[in-house]
């Protein structure tokens, strides 16, 4: 088991992202969505000094915005880092001395839903190794996909891989994803396309600029985006409902895949 790695500097590589999602459904009926949203960066060897000196912010703590580990992975208290680095190992990817970092909505006065976690695990010279997504629907499941990954000159990583996971009642199960990423810099962005038989069915994407951690940070991205997790929820039953009204059926709901994570190969 390899030890996170300190931070390099004085400067945190944790972050918040002011942004929006969208989403464009292009078949069988025409949908789209856009709402205001915000995430937060943590690099997981950080998270104990930010919830030390961040009065807003606390790790296992009720507070305006706290973070659990036990919301992400296997739902346990077992750190993230250790539970990536495991699965990295699984994917004979080794990461010692690097970091692990995680891209999510934190817990907003103890309530957290997050559809997409995104962790970006990069070597001991900073370079991307892989890219997790961590996929939760409303059913209470939860599925990850770690792809490794080859950024191009521009630093953006293409990736794909065959969807497995239920996610909404309204998509097939027969589908491809093509993620398209911008890792985190000033902006950050993950855009999916969703194929099936080649042709587009839906792309969604996330969006943020990058702000500074800090307590005037994080109270004024509270004022701005108020309890944002709880509307998160709020708007995927409010625009399932207008998916229903469209006349777009249900989908039976399949057992999610036996094993937590799905490790793509290079080329799968």
């Amino acid at each position: 088991m390899t030890r996170p790695a300190a931070p390099r500097s004085a400067a945190p590589r944790s972050a918040v992202y002011t942004g929006a999602v969208v989403h464009r459904r292009l078949k069988p009926r025409s949908h789209a969505l856009r709402y205001r949203c915000f995430w937060m960066l943590l690099d997981l060897a950080e998270i104990d000094d930010l919830a030390s000196r961040l009065t807003l912010f606390s790790r296992k703590k009720l507070n305006l915005f706290s973070f659990r580990d036990a919301d992400h992975g296997a739902g346990t208290d077992e750190p993230l880092r250790s539970q990536i680095d495991n699965i990295l190992a699984e994917a004979g990817l080794d990461i010692t001395g690097g970091s692990v970092q995680i891209l999510c909505m934190p817990r907003v006065l103890g309530y957290v839903f997050n559809p997409l976690s995104v962790y970006f695990c990069r070597r001991a010279d900073d370079t991307l190794a892989a890219v997790l997504y961590e996929v939760s629907n409303t059913f209470g499941e939860r599925h990850s996909y770690l792809i490794p990954a080859e950024p191009d000159q521009t630093g953006a990583v293409r990736q794909e891989c065959d969807k497995l996971f239920y996610v909404s009642p309204f998509m097939d199960m027969d589908l491809r994803y093509e993620f398209r990423v911008s890792p985190p810099d000033r902006t950050v962005s993950v855009a999916i396309r969703c194929l099936k038989a080649g042709e587009g069915v839906i792309v969604a994407a996330l969006t943020g600029q990058r702000r500074e951690i800090s307590d005037a940070t994080l109270l004024k991205t509270f004022l701005t985006h108020p309890l944002v997790t709880a509307k998160v929820i709020a708007a995927i039953h409010w625009e399932a409902l207008k998916l229903w009204r469209k006349g777009i059926g249900l989908r039976p709901h399949p057992a999610p895949p036996a094993q937590p994570v799905t490790i793509v190969r290079s080329g799968a």
